[in-house]
């Protein structure tokens, strides 16, 4: 069974003025249904046709470019799509804030971290929060469509957050200006679905 590019939540400008529709448009309908198309050329008539996503990403042959970089860029932006919405912002309540405040201290010493993984990223790329079993959270950054899932990737663990920070997440209203738009973000993180992801996953 083919991989399908997942329906927006939202309208392509229900994230505004954070995300503004054009980049919405382009990035989904462009950018993530390219990653779904050779994704799925890529496992045609393999053994991995009919796996998860993740199966496919957690046992992947590093080697094999084409599924590493378009199964990770399907993955990607799958995850960045659900824990944004037009009602997010704030902070994380319950046992993530607990998680969060136990690993950095504070939810600003966190934002500060996450902040530094995605600016730091040099040229394509992305930074993380994930969960590692027992529950213990850690911030990173992947290169291009690498993600902590991958084998040997970043820091491990499951993904429950991540931010794009290749260009074309960002150019069209930021430019060159990186850390505004990765300050824009924190606008629209739902953290319910963070949250979730979280006690899914610890």
């Amino acid at each position: 069974m083919s991989f399908e590019l997942p329906k927006l939540a939202y309208a392509h400008d229900a994230l505004e003025p954070h995300i503004d529709a054009r980049t919405m448009e382009i990035h989904h309908g462009k950018h993530h249904a390219g990653y779904t198309s050779k994704l799925n050329n890529a496992i045609e008539g393999t053994d991995l046709e009919g796996k998860s996503i993740e199966n496919i990403l957690i046992n992947l042959d590093m080697s094999n470019k084409a599924v590493r970089n378009n199964g990770g860029g399907f993955y990607n932006h799958r995850l960045f799509w659900e824990v944004m919405s037009p009602d997010g912002g704030g902070e994380p309540t319950g046992e993530l804030a607990t998680a969060i405040n136990d690993a950095y201290g504070s939810f600003e010493a966190f934002k500060d971290a996450f902040s530094s993984a995605a600016g730091s990223q040099f040229g394509s790329g992305w930074a993380w929060l994930c969960v590692h079993e027992g529950g213990k959270v850690e911030v990173c950054a992947t290169p291009n469509q690498d993600n902590p899932l991958m084998p040997k990737v970043g820091c491990g663990g499951f993904p429950i957050l991540g931010i794009d920070v290749w260009e074309h997440a960002y150019y069209l209203n930021y430019q060159n200006r990186r850390p505004d738009y990765i300050n824009a973000f924190f606008n629209v993180i739902d953290w319910t679905k963070v949250a979730a992801l979280y006690a899914q996953n610890k």
